[in-house]
């Protein structure tokens, strides 16, 4: 692996912007300083005017593999993601089969260990009844635990209340939700097929997937949370009525009750149905834009502690289809940083904080080791972006297996010119170097 100097960069960590050199040897940080070009670098970039961030860390998303690679594959969307400057993911288990097994969760880390150009790790997933599999997961080398207390694929949804309560005081791991309450959900679909038959117009998605189904499941798990001791993360929050379930002031590393926020709960609002239209449906849905707005709050305050993606493709003509028959989710990962990128050049938010919630904050509520900061003896995961090179989103430049996004057309005033995964530059300028693989992610127990 070559060793690499990164002179003059703006690097963006821990609360402060310096310019200064990064060396990294064996896939580490080796040297962070000034007029470090004393050191012998088999590479040498010149980064001035440019700022170095630690890689993203992105702890929710769906590849697709196995069962669904029409779709995406690990090796497609990995390769997107390094491509936005996500170093490092954290994948979901609602693939075919659903990973709830320990055998099944090891088939897709070595599918990774092969295909990945990411840092990977992957969530066991729970049903109502593979309780002892759930206990057999080893906490230093898997990332969490994942229930789906609402809808999901195959057996994935967890409603048995004596499950949940079994779930939640019998794990130490990191405990991870999707929450909307099925049985309200599936009232409110009810009513809108009675009135408009299959094809209900999508302006009306959040009001099916409600704000008071959002509640429900959410206020549950927390309950659970809080009367077990359990290590909770409540994925995706869509409204502002769950963010009175968290706290603000407690240091992230003292809290076992978090939230992460979503690309498309920031960017969107139920104004975009009419433009968009299924292409941004996603469970939990876009909501109002004053829901969009106080999650928003909600990050710069520390209410959520994490952004993340939810990427989860389909392909164009899945999505192109009638309310019922459309499914849910979208493809992200490529573009989140830029969308991030793009908040902080409308004054919405500062640099220091995009790192801190998708960078640092994920590294420290999941317990990573040695990865989500620009420190000596940590590996080397770190993208370089030219806040002054604008780039339009277009099919040419998506890398999804799936060839769209639902920022076709934007153009992002931000762009990523270097990624580098545990040492090894895997995208420069436009080109990925596939030489060498990414690492599966190890946590402190």
């Amino acid at each position: 692996m070559l060793s690499i100097l990164i002179q003059n960069a703006r690097v963006v960590n821990e609360g402060t912007i310096t310019e200064t050199d990064v060396f990294i040897r064996d896939g580490f940080i080796h040297k962070i300083g000034n007029n470090l070009s004393a050191l012998e670098a088999e590479k040498v970039i010149d980064a001035a005017g440019k700022y170095l961030l630690p890689g993203l860390i992105d702890d929710q998303v769906h590849f697709r593999e196995p069962g669904l690679t029409h779709k995406a594959e690990i090796y497609t969307e990995a390769r997107a993601a390094v491509a936005g400057g996500v170093t490092s993911f954290m994948e979901m288990p609602n693939t075919v089969p659903n990973t709830v097994t320990i055998d099944l969760l090891e088939d897709k880390y070595k599918i990774a260990s092969d295909r990945s150009l990411a840092n990977y790790s992957f969530f066991m997933g729970a049903t109502n009844d593979n309780l002892e599999e759930l206990k057999k997961v080893n906490k230093e080398e898997v990332c969490g635990i994942k229930i789906f207390m609402g809808s999901s694929t195959g057996n994935m949804l967890v409603d048995d209340e004596t499950v949940l309560e079994n779930i939640f005081s019998s794990t130490d791991m990191l405990i991870a939700t999707h929450c909307e309450k099925d049985p309200m959900v599936k009232a409110n679909e009810a009513v809108y097929k009675e009135k408009y038959g299959e094809d209900v117009p999508i302006k009306f998605h959040p009001l099916i997937r409600s704000e008071e189904a959002c509640y429900a499941s959410s206020s549950q798990a927390v309950a659970l949370a809080k009367k077990h001791g359990a290590r909770l993360h409540i994925l995706h929050i869509s409204t502002a009525k769950e963010l009175e379930l968290f706290e603000n002031k407690t240091q992230l590393k003292d809290k076992k009750i978090t939230a992460e926020a979503c690309i498309h709960h920031l960017w969107f609002s139920d104004a975009d149905y009419d433009k968009k239209g299924t292409l941004i449906k996603w469970n939990p849905a876009v909501k109002t834009a004053s829901d969009r707005d106080a999650i928003f709050k909600a990050v710069l305050d520390g209410k959520i502690d994490v952004i993340a993606t939810d990427h989860a493709p389909h392909t164009k003509e899945e999505k192109n289809n009638t309310y019922f028959k459309a499914p849910s989710g979208g493809p992200l990962v490529q573009h989140s940083l830029q969308a991030l990128l793009e908040f902080y050049h409308q004054g919405k938010i500062s640099l220091e904080t995009i790192v801190e919630k998708a960078c640092h904050n994920p590294a420290t509520l999941f317990r990573i080791k040695d990865r989500g900061y620009v420190r000596e003896g940590y590996w080397a995961d770190l993208v370089l972006v030219d806040l002054n090179e604008e780039q339009e989103v277009k099919k040419e430049n998506i890398f999804y297996k799936c060839g769209w996004s639902p920022f076709e057309g934007v153009n992002f005033h931000s762009k990523i010119t270097h990624t580098i995964v545990s040492g090894h530059i895997a995208y420069q300028n436009g080109k990925f170097n596939e030489s060498v693989k990414g690492k599966r992610l190890k946590f402190f127990a």
